[in-house]
């Protein structure tokens, strides 16, 4: 009975150390085994390990691809017109060892404050070289360039123990007195337009309206040369008429003469004339001389 007293904190010890020489790695990790700061393992299949225990210790690295996001950074093109440039990174680390010698204890944020400078610093070269413009960074041709600023990020990111993935601009804006000037810019650009559209919109509108007013005048001076030929046709029937009805009876013609001077002479509702009785005029309203 003494002897089992003393055995179980025994077993109890032994079963602790197993224990603790034991860890697993997940499939979304590497490992590393240090002993006094020197790695000793390096575990990057998922499954179950060994180390020594109390001396040894694990230490985890995300195996996936990461994001970094740089911050804003003003590069300026070939054609001296500065751009505001948002960019971000894919990355995972691909050499657990080197990426633990580079950044020691520090891990993840040491390497991505060292990522961000390389990135950094590879975007303004690549957006500041000879041949790249303003107008290739914001056309399709931008592609090659965060193709051009991976593969040169990659050169440095190798010492790292660091893959460079993807790098991608986010945007690319205009500084905010470029914006301004630029705004102004398109604002004349569109004015100039709209007064040469007005200016060409006025000279075919005054065409229209000469071609309307010489059609105008044609089609009134034609219908003029019309009723003037229609007016003289009916006058001269007007005139056979009346030959014709003063050769059949010369009286009745007088008399029809006569009336019709007096209608135009005794017009309106106050018409007033004066003459002497006698009067030739009055013939057809004196009754006897009407009959001679």
């Amino acid at each position: 009975m003494k002897k089992l007293t003393y055995l179980i904190p025994v077993v109890v010890v032994l079963v602790a150390v197993f224990l603790s020489s034991i860890f697993i790695v997940d499939e979304r990790e590497k490992a590393l085994v240090l002993q006094f700061g020197q790695i000793k393992q390096v575990r990057e299949e998922p499954g179950l390990a060994f180390k020594v225990p109390l001396i040894q210790e694990v230490v985890r690295y995300d195996d996936r691809i990461l994001s970094l996001d740089t911050s804003p950074l003003e590069v300026t093109p070939s054609d001296d017109r500065r751009l505001i440039v948002d960019a971000f990174a894919r990355y995972r680390i691909a050499d657990v060892v080197r990426f633990r010698q580079a950044v020691g204890v520090g891990g993840l944020r040491v390497a991505e404050d060292r990522l961000a400078d390389i990135l950094t610093t590879q975007t303004r070269e690549v957006l500041g070289s000879d041949g790249v413009t303003s107008n290739t960074i914001l056309s399709p041709e931008r592609a090659n360039l965060m193709v051009r600023i991976r593969d040169q990020a990659q050169q440095r990111a190798d010492a790292l123990g660091l893959q460079v993935v993807d790098v991608r601009l986010k945007q690319t804006n205009l500084p905010d007195q470029n914006l301004e000037a630029t705004f102004a810019r398109m604002r004349a650009e569109r004015e100039r337009e709209a007064a040469d559209e007005i200016a060409r919109g006025n000279e075919a509108a005054q065409r229209v309206r000469a071609q309307a007013d010489r059609t105008v005048v044609e089609l009134t001076s034609e219908a003029r040369r019309e009723s003037e030929i229609t007016r003289g046709e009916a006058d001269a029937e007007a005139n056979g008429i009346y030959a014709e009805a003063y050769g059949a009876d010369a009286e009745f013609f007088e008399f029809y003469r006569s009336l019709t001077a007096y209608e135009r002479a005794l017009q309106g509702r106050n018409s007033s004339i004066v003459m002497s009785p006698d009067s030739e005029f009055f013939n057809y309203l004196n009754g006897s001389s009407g009959r001679q």
